[in-house]
């Protein structure tokens, strides 16, 4: 490539594109991505379970007030 961006052999400018494309309003689809239909994704387990026992924890401290 020269320094220009320029092809060496037939010296046509070369596009530069970054691994993922580029963005623009032709091929961005908002309701797609507000749908969030593709990648539901859930909580793992131990988020779960780390929230299971705040619960608990706060539970028992509203009924320790109440001793």
């Amino acid at each position: 490539m020269g320094e220009d961006g320029s092809c060496p052999v037939c010296s046509t400018p070369i596009d530069r594109h970054d691994a993922h494309g580029r963005i623009t309003a032709k091929n961005l689809d908002l309701k797609a991505l507000a749908s969030g239909e593709e990648e539901s994704v859930s909580a793992p387990w131990h988020f779960k379970l780390l929230v299971f026992m705040l619960c608990a924890y706060l539970t028992w401290r509203v009924v320790d007030l109440f001793r």
